[in-house]
């Protein structure tokens, strides 16, 4: 058991620093779907519920998760469990911290704008690699592209299908301390993002402003049927 949870831990994304088999996989469950209870998890990874707890418990106890009390309808209140500041950080985030160093050594020498017109360039070739993936598919074709495209990029995405579009989900921001420091490049992945989609793209949530994911709102140009582009 502990081998496939490794073997879906290495599918599903990066794996959180120092943590390997089943404790990994919760990790990375709980940052990829958000708060859960433990029954939640043991079903979504396929493991049982006695299994889980044990690596709850050890989890919280060196305060890489949390919990919550919430109330579901009758009954008493279950914990749903969350990722720590600790356990966010156990995620590769692509050498940001050193980027941020070099981008700021960039401002001192040169001026702010033109470490934001570098960090717009490089989002811009990032969108465009994208956009080619994309370009032959049918709308409604392109979120799952899409999605795929910037799960390889690191930022661990899902995409879930509405009539109209859809939603883009990003569960990791590779470029998170970068973002702190330069919020253009929220901007520049905004602006991207809708070049790729062919379409409008409304960010619902947002990792730098606190919140657990960043999320767009996709409304697609072309008519539901979706005809190649």
């Amino acid at each position: 058991m502990t081998t496939d949870l490794q073997s879906t831990a290495d599918r599903a994304g990066p794996a959180p620093i120092g943590h390997h088999g089943t404790r990994a996989a919760v990790l990375l469950e709980l940052k990829r779907a958000g708060p859960a209870t433990a029954a939640t998890l043991a079903a979504a990874l396929g493991c049982s519920l006695n299994a889980v707890r044990h690596h709850l418990k050890e989890l919280e106890s060196d305060g890489t998760i949390g919990h919550d009390r919430t109330r579901h309808g009758v009954g008493a209140p279950a914990h749903e469990y969350r990722l720590t500041a600790k356990g966010l950080a156990l995620f590769p985030e692509r050498y940001a911290g050193t980027v941020s160093h070099l981008l700021g050594q960039l401002v001192a020498l040169q001026g702010r704008d033109a470490s934001v017109r570098l960090l717009q360039e490089h989002y811009a070739g990032i969108g465009e690699r994208i956009r080619v993936q994309a370009a032959t598919l049918a709308a409604l074709e392109r979120g799952e592209q899409i999605a795929r495209a910037l799960d390889h990029e690191g930022f661990m995405a899902t995409w879930h299908a509405l009539p109209d579009g859809g939603v883009l989900t990003e569960h990791n921001c590779p470029h998170r301390v970068v973002a702190e420091q330069f919020p253009e490049v929220c901007e520049a992945e905004e602006a991207f993002l809708a070049a790729a989609f062919g379409g409008s793209v409304e960010r619902r949530t947002h990792i730098a402003a606190g919140c657990g994911s960043c999320s767009y709102h996709v409304t697609l140009a072309e008519p539901a049927a979706g005809d190649p582009s």
